[in-house]
């Protein structure tokens, strides 16, 4: 399985998806617009995508790894073995996505935005520039997930079905 996102002409996420986004891709300050990507060579046994998006260059910050983004996605039956997951897929709830709470979930308490905590929470490094890892499981079925799980949730909701996975590592600047 292979996985594609376009970085800007520097080699960084572009700006408007992460800390440098428009007001309009904010929500709450957060930039809560997702940038697009494609997956090819899914199996043809695949019914699903799993996504995590998370910050390990935060540990040395924050003290621990923060995710920027789980999902759920069911696959089209006539994908073909490629998906095109469009800008803003998170806030538009494409394939029928089921999106977990993000490490902003637990920074801003249960009470916060859901549009902030159970979306896409773009980058916003505070101390230089991170790179950000992207995974895109391929599942033989679509996990059994509510509306703002915890990623622990997608870890255990996905063992025993993961057919292959692919990775990005995408920098975003400070």
């Amino acid at each position: 399985m292979q996985l594609e996102v376009r970085l800007d002409e520097q080699g960084f996420l572009p700006d408007a998806f992460a800390k440098h986004a428009p007001s309009s891709n904010r929500v709450d300050g957060t930039p809560t617009r997702s940038f697009p990507f494609d997956v090819t060579d899914i199996p043809t046994a695949a019914r699903a995508l799993a996504i995590a998006f998370i910050d390990y260059d935060s540990i040395p910050v924050c003290g621990f790894a923060w995710i920027h983004w789980t999902a759920a996605l069911r696959l089209p039956p006539e994908g073909g073995g490629r998906l095109l997951v469009p800008e803003n897929a998170s806030n538009l709830q494409a394939f029928g996505m089921v999106q977990g709470r993000n490490s902003s979930a637990a920074a801003r308490g249960e009470a916060g935005n859901p549009q902030v905590a159970h979306r896409y929470n773009g980058p916003q490094p505070p101390d230089g520039a991170h790179v950000y890892t992207l995974y895109v499981h391929a599942l033989d079925d679509m996990p059994t997930l509510r509306e703002g799980f915890w990623a622990n949730k997608l870890v255990w909701a996905i063992k025993g079905h993961v057919l292959a996975t692919a990775r990005a590592d995408l920098p975003a600047r400070a």
